[in-house]
């Protein structure tokens, strides 16, 4: 494929623009953002495509546009795979409870993703997705997108968050409704039914039941962890972020041993 310098040097050459054209071009993107730092100068792209070294980022975004590159194609020149750090941003276990973002870089790549479920598991019950995924297989991203995966809310519980143990393990993503913020406080039969909210606080997260009397959200755990309920001023120290809607969460951890309660 050749050095980085090559293809980008081809790749301005076939598009038929000449070193002043990318000077031009790139002083407009300058101008429209209101920073010096966008514009590419001939002499700086001559040396670019000489093989000098870059580390600016601002440029490279310019030639992003100007060439008609997705910017992680040309990152990817240079040995920065967008895709495969924001894997590591889903793999890097945090101790808190905290917002997880779901960011798509490549449509064209695939990703793992339930393709065949426990045929003993219905659809239209209430159950884990950890539990009725039977087989994990290769899914190209374009076929997820009506899963709207990029605007959809996601959280990641806590290695040391056992609120919800064992309904939700430490360690399981959950996907979040942030259009439904009313605490209920009834029409459930069941713990299964019961709606979990994903709560911001002054300084952490929370994912928890909820019951809201008189200006105070009590924080309510599941019978079975070692947690206690909380209560705390609401609005003024609580944010609902929404409902949990989904959850994924692994049954034994990497070294194939059970989580166990901290």
């Amino acid at each position: 494929m050749g050095y980085p310098h090559d293809q980008l040097r081809r790749v301005r050459q076939l598009l038929g623009i000449s070193l002043r054209n990318v000077e031009d071009l790139s002083q407009q993107l300058a101008d429209e953002h209101g920073n010096p730092e966008f514009f590419v100068s001939k002499a700086w792209l001559t040396r670019l495509e000489a093989g000098h070294p870059t580390s600016n980022i601002h440029k490279l975004l310019s030639l992003s546009s100007i060439y008609h590159i997705p910017v992680n194609k040309l990152l990817k020149l240079y040995g920065a795979d967008l895709d495969r750090f924001a894997g590591h941003q889903l793999a890097t276990e945090l101790p808190n409870t905290h917002l997880a973002s779901l960011e798509i870089y490549d449509r064209e790549s695939a990703v793992s993703f339930p393709v065949c479920f426990d045929p003993t598991c219905s659809l239209n019950e209430t159950n884990l997705l950890s539990r009725i995924v039977e087989v994990w297989g290769k899914v190209p991203l374009a076929l997820l997108q009506h899963l709207d995966l990029r605007h959809s809310l996601y959280g990641f519980i806590g290695l040391e968050d056992m609120m919800m143990y064992p309904l939700l393990r430490p360690g399981s993503f959950v996907q979040i409704d942030d259009r439904e913020k009313r605490v209920e406080a009834t029409g459930w039969h069941s713990e299964y039914e019961r709606p979990i909210y994903f709560v911001e606080l002054r300084d952490s997260y929370v994912c928890c039941w909820c019951e809201l009397h008189d200006g105070r959200l009590t924080l309510v755990p599941h019978p079975l962890s070692p947690k206690h309920s909380r209560q705390v001023s609401y609005p003024d120290q609580a944010l609902i972020i929404g409902r949990v809607t989904a959850a994924a969460m692994r049954l034994v951890n990497e070294k194939g041993h059970a989580r166990t309660a901290r």
